[in-house]
């Protein structure tokens, strides 16, 4: 594969676009500029036929950022800073099956994900996005302005917590570990993106649950026509995976879906995540 040329593609109208012509492995400084441009413009860029080592998918995440490391995930043999997403064959509950994004519940939540295919299902188990950029901008001023005087709490201790959704499906009970490690944080729920200047929407349904001084049932209304409004057709795009494809999103500005319909075949993935900023 050249780098002599770098072509950026978008993937929809609304979101998301493929990055071609690019040897992850040998970026020079010029390339991987262009690649940041990418990721920048657009939220989520996608990769193919990369044949990235661990070593080589390490180094290309540092030159966003300090590594991540997730608390929950199980780590692959050896890299601790890769994380598994992991399906087998037997399992009914996939990892990351409900919109979201990576890390909201942190103080500092996580700049984004790189996500590289190492074993997939023949069919099934694509990926989709939707863009908060977009999700926002389509907002009317007035909500743009009701919503920009709110925080909202954001929380894992129902999903990976000692009672959490995972801990109560068989399946997936033994996949996630440090259930006490769980915790919330408050973030507002439209940030000014710290590197495009964009104002993005940042709740979402897997973590966000409740506005600050709102009770629960006081917020789950406006959370739920948030929620609905943001996956709008016009906001997303859908990835299918192939053998060393990459996905690296942004956790300001996008969610993500990953689709569980690959029963009774095994899919395999490893996850990236570099840190990030606080958000204003």
């Amino acid at each position: 594969m050249s780098n002599d040329r770098i072509e950026v593609r978008p993937l929809t109208g609304g979101c998301g676009a493929e990055v071609l012509g690019v040897d992850l492995a040998r970026l020079d400084d010029a390339q991987w500029q262009q690649v940041r441009r990418a990721y920048v413009d657009h939220g989520v860029i996608f990769f193919r036929d990369q044949q990235l080592t661990p070593e080589q998918h390490i180094a290309f995440a540092e030159r966003f950022g300090p590594i991540d490391i997730n608390k929950f995930f199980q780590a692959v043999d050896g890299y601790p800073s890769i994380a598994e997403v992991r399906k087998e064959k037997a399992q009914t509950t996939n990892i990351g099956g409900g919109w979201h994004t990576d890390h909201s519940y942190d103080a500092v939540p996580a700049m984004g994900s790189i996500l590289l295919a190492r074993e997939l299902p023949e069919s099934g188990g694509d990926t989709l996005f939707a863009s908060m950029y977009a999700a926002f901008d389509a907002l009317s001023d007035g909500f743009k302005r009701t919503l920009e005087s709110l925080r909202a709490v954001h929380s894992n201790r129902h999903v990976f917590g000692a009672a959490g959704a995972y801990r109560q499906q068989e399946d997936t009970r033994e996949t996630f570990t440090n259930a006490h490690l769980v915790g919330d944080a408050i973030h507002p729920v439209v940030i000014t993106h710290p590197e495009s200047g964009r104002k993005a929407l940042y709740v979402n349904p897997a973590f966000t649950v409740q506005f600050e001084g709102w009770t629960p049932e006081e917020s789950r209304p406006l959370l739920e026509a948030l929620h609905r409004h943001a996956v709008r057709p016009e906001f997303t795009c859908r990835f299918r995976w192939q053998p060393g494809s990459i996905a690296f999103w942004d956790n300001r500005c996008t969610w993500h879906y990953a689709s569980n319909d690959c029963q009774g075949q095994r899919r395999l993935l490893h996850r990236i995540t570099v840190g990030g900023v606080a958000l204003h």
